[in-house]
């Protein structure tokens, strides 16, 4: 049920009441009227409209702008006809104007139409038409004033409160349903198609040949599909496969929008294959769209490195870890690992990848690039990034 809902029952219950208050005020002291036929004639008029409007106070799509406008309309009139009806001696002694308290109704329903803006609105006119019908501002009128005022933006800023929370709450259920959607698929995935993708890669390495292709291509679908339910993480992307080379590339659609903060883990999914392990934090690890592109290039860098220099059977893990200031993004494999000196000679002899393609990039970033090598234990590769990079900076400075 909408947390609304109570309110605009309160508020058709009050103006009912409201409305016989008036009437039975009125009857009270039906003698002491100048014109006691105009007051009635305004009485049958609020009478019936009540009535009538019912079903327009009973949520917030029935009661249209043009209802609220023609409904303080009225309540306005009866207060100026207040003057032609009522004696003056009454007037300037503080009596009661003709809609009494149920001019208070219109003003709520403003509020919880449209919050404290619409109430504030509302009760200002409300306002001028006691002052008007009053001639001069009293202490007594001064006070009713205020305290309408202050009792219709207060109750139309807590709707919108009332609102928000009510969409946070919605929000939070579809995303607890969501998620347990997703661990069912998942589980029902797991015990299917990931078992028998796992066995289709056991059994075509046994077999080899054309097999082969089929059971390594069946493990790069299941680390995939075993990302994609695990946290949806995998974007939309174009593989093609280089018939001469016999190498499978991946290019990843990139987001469009740059304003935004990327989420590091959706550049970094692809690279999982069936020898490439990917594990990331269970929560989004945003970085500005350069800087996450960057360092999402100098990992595939690294990864290149391992398929050229440890060759097609080495084993790559790739692990994000979010720091408050920085990100931390380590790629290891199980190689060979690199000899001491070799990569000054390369530099030397103008191979400049890790220079230029990992190193070059972090620097710009404001970052760092450590590499680790043991000869005959793999190497290792950790590449930091401060959240705050320098690229981002430039920008901010700019502006």
């Amino acid at each position: 049920m909408s947390v609304e809902l109570p309110l605009w029952r309160a508020l058709t219950a009050y103006r009912v009441l409201a409305m016989l208050y008036a009437v039975g005020l009125f009857a009270t002291v039906y003698d002491g009227f100048v014109r006691p036929g105009v007051a009635i004639a305004y009485y049958v008029v609020l009478f019936v409209w009540t009535l009538a409007t019912l079903p327009r106070v009973a949520n917030a799509a029935a009661c249209t702008k043009r209802f609220l406008a023609v409904d303080l309309t009225i309540a306005i009139t009866g207060i100026l006809l207040t003057r032609v009806a009522d004696e003056a001696a009454r007037i300037a002694e503080g009596g009661p104007t003709l809609p009494s308290i149920w001019t208070a109704g219109s003003v709520l329903a403003f509020a919880l139409k449209g919050g404290w803006r619409w109430a504030a609105f509302a009760s200002t006119g409300v306002a001028l038409a006691n002052l008007a019908e009053r001639g001069a501002p009293t202490r007594d009128t001064v006070h009713n004033v205020i305290l309408v005022w202050v009792a219709a933006i207060a109750i139309g800023y807590v709707v919108e409160v009332a609102r928000a929370s009510e969409r946070t709450l919605a929000r939070a259920l579809e995303i607890e349903a969501t998620t347990r959607e997703r661990e069912r698929l998942a589980r029902d995935i797991h015990d299917s198609v990931l078992q028998v993708l796992a066995m289709v890669q056991r059994r075509g390495a046994v077999i080899g040949g054309e097999a082969a292709e089929l059971g390594r291509m069946a493990g790069e679908q299941e680390v995939a599909l075993r990302t994609l339910v695990s946290g949806g993480l995998v974007p939309v992307s174009r593989v093609s496969e280089d018939e001469a080379e016999g190498a499978v590339v991946r290019t990843v659609d990139e987001p469009d929008d740059d304003t935004g903060p990327v989420d590091l883990r959706s550049l970094l999914a692809p690279y999982a294959a069936a020898k490439v392990s990917l594990a990331e934090p269970g929560a989004p690890v945003p970085l500005p769209p350069a800087a996450a592109r960057e360092l999402a290039a100098a990992v595939g860098a690294a990864l290149d490195n391992v398929r050229k220099h440890a060759g097609e059977q080495a084993r790559a893990w790739i692990l994000v870890e979010d720091e408050p200031d920085e990100v931390i993004v380590t790629v290891r494999d199980d190689g060979p690992g690199i000899p001491d000196g070799r990569l000054a000679q390369a530099e030397g002899e103008g191979r400049l990848g890790v220079a230029l393609s990992i190193r070059g990039r972090l620097r710009e970033l404001g970052g760092s690039a450590d590499l680790i090598s043991v000869p005959g234990q793999g190497t290792e590769v950790e590449l930091k990034v401060p959240k705050q990079t320098q690229s981002s900076q430039g920008k901010a400075a700019k502006r």
